[in-house]
Order: C-alpha cells, then sequence, then structure tokens
C-alpha cells in the first residue's frame, strides 16, 4: 500500500505552517495543495514505475515546481530517448484527438534550411476539411514566407503549431540549391478547432492486376474504433490480394487500438493466441497478455490475404512497432517492413489519476512489450526493414500511394514482380538516407511528427 504522506514532505509542511501561523495567518492549506499532485505523482512512482530503482531521492526533489517540471526531474533516462521523454502528464482537457486541442489551419510539416541559408515549412500533410486544405495547400509545399515575411528558423509555432490569425502565404518552387523566384501565394483562412483524422488515407489500389489495400494511419487514437471498424468492412468485401500499413508518421497512441487493428491483420490460425505481452516491474512481478481477439474484427473472420507491407520511418514508434513486433510471429516472411528503421521503445506507459488532482493524467511507463516469442529488444536500434528505403525530403513527396510517393515504390515493384528494386552500392549518400527522414543538401531544423509522444497507452485497467 502507498504511504499517504512522506516524512519529509510532513516537515516541509511544519515549516511552512509554523512560519506562517507566526504571521497570524496560516496558508498551510494552500501550499499543501501545491504540492500533493507532485508526492501523490512520487508515491505512485515508487510502487509502478519500470524505473523505479533509479528515482532520485525525495530530499533532493523540488515538490513546488509544476508536474510536468517535476516530472522531468525524477525520469530515468531509460525513460528517454532522442530528446523525448515517455512518462508524461497531460490535462484532462487535452487528451482527445478527436478535434484539435487549439484552433489550427491543420498542417504538419517541418521547418528546415536550404543551402542558400533560406527557411522553409515542408507540409507533411493536411487534415480534409481544414482551413489548409481550403486555402489549397497540399503535402509537399513550402512555405517561404508569411504576409510577405521570410520564413525565420524559429516560426514554426508561430504559423503552424499555434497559429492566431488568417494569413498569405507564399509557396516556393525549391531547385535544389534555393527557392525560385516566382513564387505562388494562398490565402490561410483563420485557424479553426477541426476534426483530427488518424485514419488519414484509405484507397483500394489496382497493382499488377492485383487489388491492393493501402491504409495510412497516424495515430492510435482511443475513439478510432468506429473508423478502423468500417475500414476493415470496406476492404473485406473487396477481397485485396495485399494490404500497406502506412505507418511513416506514427508516433503510438493506445494499445488497444494497436491490439484491433493487429486482430484484424493476424492471420486465422493466430486468433486467440498471445499479440503483446506486457511485463511489469519486480515490486509487482506480474504479466499481462493482450490476445489476438476474434471479437474485435467485424464479422469476427480474419482477412485471406498474401502479403502485409508495414511503411516506417524513424517516426514509427511504440504502438506502431507493436504492430510490427507482434504480428511477425504469425506472418513471418509475409510481414514485409519498407523504408528506414523504427524509432526504438519497447516499453507502455499507464494512465494513473488522482481526485485531489482531478484536471491531470498520469501516465508512467509501466510495462515492457514483448511479441508472443517474448522478443523486445529493439530499444536501442528500432525495427529494422527488410528494405531500405527513406524519404527524401528535400524531393518530390507526392501524394501518399502515388506514383510519385517515393517511400512507396518498392512495395509497388514487389507486388508486380516479386522482388525488390536492386539497391546501389552502399555509399555515405545511401548510408546518410537510409538512417531517416533526412534531405539532400537540407536542414532539417524541427520535425512536429518527431515531437509529438511517442506512446504505448494501456488504458485497460
Amino acid at each position: 500500500m502507498l504511504k499517504k504522506f512522506s516524512y519529509w514532505t510532513a516537515s516541509l509542511l511544519f515549516l511552512w505552517g509554523t512560519l506562517l501561523t507566526s504571521c497570524f495567518q496560516d496558508r498551510s492549506v494552500e501550499y499543501y495543495a501545491l504540492i500533493q499532485p507532485k508526492t501523490w505523482m512520487y508515491e505512485v512512482m515508487q510502487q509502478y514505475y519500470l524505473f523505479y530503482e533509479d528515482l532520485p531521492s525525495e530530499e533532493d526533489l523540488n515538490f513546488f515546481n509544476k508536474p510536468q517540471d517535476f516530472l522531468k526531474s525524477v525520469v530515468s533516462s531509460q525513460d528517454q530517448k532522442n530528446g523525448v521523454t515517455f512518462s508524461h502528464v497531460d490535462s484532462v482537457f487535452t487528451t482527445s484527438r478527436a478535434t484539435s486541442e487549439t484552433p489550427t489551419f491543420g498542417i504538419e510539416g517541418a521547418m528546415v534550411q536550404v543551402p542558400s541559408g533560406a527557411y522553409a515549412i515542408r507540409v507533411l500533410y493536411i487534415q480534409p476539411d481544414s482551413p489548409a486544405e481550403e486555402a489549397g495547400i497540399h503535402r509537399g509545399d513550402w512555405i517561404i514566407s508569411a504576409d510577405n515575411k521570410k520564413m525565420k528558423s524559429t516560426d514554426y509555432t508561430k504559423y503552424i503549431s499555434n497559429p492566431t490569425q488568417a494569413y498569405t502565404f507564399t509557396l516556393g518552387n525549391y531547385n535544389g540549391e534555393e527557392f525560385d523566384t516566382i513564387p505562388q501565394t494562398v490565402q490561410m483562412p483563420a485557424p479553426r478547432y477541426i476534426e483530427e483524422h488518424n485514419l488519414l488515407s484509405q484507397k483500394m489500389l489496382e497493382i499488377g492486376g492485383k487489388k491492393v489495400a493501402y491504409l495510412l494511419y497516424n495515430e492510435f487514437g482511443d475513439q478510432d474504433e468506429e473508423a478502423l471498424n468500417q475500414w476493415f468492412t470496406d476492404i473485406a468485401s473487396a477481397n485485396p490480394s495485399d494490404i500497406i500499413l502506412d505507418l511513416r508518421y506514427n508516433p503510438g497512441g493506445y494499445l488497444n487500438m494497436a491490439q484491433k487493428l493487429g486482430s484484424m491483420l493476424a492471420p486465422q490460425s493466430a486468433q486467440g493466441q498471445p499479440f503483446v505481452k506486457m511485463t511489469y516491474n519486480d515490486k509487482l512481478n506480474q504479466e499481462e497478455v493482450l490476445k489476438v481477439d476474434p471479437a474485435l474484427i467485424p464479422g469476427g473472420t480474419a482477412l485471406n490475404y498474401t502479403n502485409l507491407y508495414i511503411l516506417t520511418t524513424s517516426n514509427t514508434a511504440s504502438a506502431s512497432e507493436v504492430i510490427i513486433n507482434c504480428l511477425k510471429p504469425y506472418l513471418k516472411e509475409r510481414l514485409i517492413q519498407v523504408g528506414t528503421a523504427t524509432f526504438g521503445k519497447n516499453i507502455g506507459q499507464q494512465l494513473f489519476t488522482d481526485e485531489q488532482a482531478p484536471q491531470l493524467e498520469f501516465w508512467l511507463t509501466t510495462i515492457y512489450l514483448s511479441n508472443s516469442e517474448g522478443f523486445k529488444d529493439y530499444f536501442d536500434n528500432g525495427l529494422t526493414p527488410d528494405y531500405e528505403q527513406a524519404e527524401d525530403m528535400s524531393g518530390t513527396l507526392g501524394e501518399f500511394a502515388s506514383a510519385e510517393d517515393a517511400l512507396i515504390q518498392p512495395v509497388f515493384t514487389h507486388i508486380q514482380t516479386g522482388s525488390f528494386p536492386v539497391l546501389p552500392e552502399e555509399g555515405e549518400e545511401t548510408l546518410q538516407k537510409s538512417r531517416g527522414n533526412s534531405g539532400k543538401n537540407i536542414r532539417i531544423l524541427y520535425n512536429s511528427i518527431a515531437s509529438k509522444p511517442h506512446t504505448a497507452k494501456n488504458k485497460l485497467h
């Protein structure tokens, strides 16, 4: 059982109480309210944190910090990677992905610098029914100025993450060194709240005379059940020969949605078998298993198809990696990963709440994630693709699943011929491009996808 109050915290309150009552005003209740959420977080971590042995002594902590800052001061180095901290604190008012958290243009992109020194925002995708779609912005566009002011390296938040007004955006044409001098302008309407679609693109393709289902899935949201059911029903009726699951921009999300999608994509022989194993710390000495569950499939019958192609980049993380790792034992060589190595996150977060801090959702790393064979050793290097193909941020991005979409082209070739294109000799440029989302001669200063929380959220108990 968690101790209700620590000796150090009690001593701190006694000290404050003594000081304040000596000034004829007792404010101890106010100060208790300030530190209580953090004392509760620390007590939860002592019992449930996967890396509880790395916690600093409470005497070294500042319980007057904001919850987010307090958490940063106590998390283990094993709970962080590439500048991303996995345990995190959310507000109950901002956890839903059904609608945007703030008014937005509906753009996801990256701030880049080209060899001429100019800055630009490269559009990676836009949300449907958004101001960006209304303005005619497309994936692959380069936004080089706003209201005739050239982009600066720090402008992504002002114009994309947190816009407050309408703008006239100037789009440039990149020639490999600089932007053409005859640009195009678009009138961007004022930002507004929009519905965010995690299943962003769904298509039935015809490739070499075969029907191929394509799904671009950008986050495992807790409200995706209906959309997943509709997608499954649609492709089941089309009876595709192969499926392409595009997770290139998917940083993770809810494990129950990953379990649902995994159950839909697993073969009939895997139904009822373990999907993902969740192992807790040695204090709890506990393991839970989410199964491949036919009850999660509309109609209860698995799909009958040949190959599952999964597109990945270094932005593919956490619950997305669960899909790959946990389907592999059942699909074996029929699961074909194309792209670059994934992020590498084999741990998951569990939700904790407290009645005395109802505004907070505390997502704490509590579990290792492994497949039915017990494999989980991909934290350091990610999951390696069967065929390497980088998405070149300096080149033509093309619409998803189109002839101009470089990441998917090897898949089209494999579906048609049974073989992948022959890779060039592994020179320095090839090595550099294979290590992530990069671009020749450009610097990526900020990538909005990479900055999203990389989560595998366990909200089942």
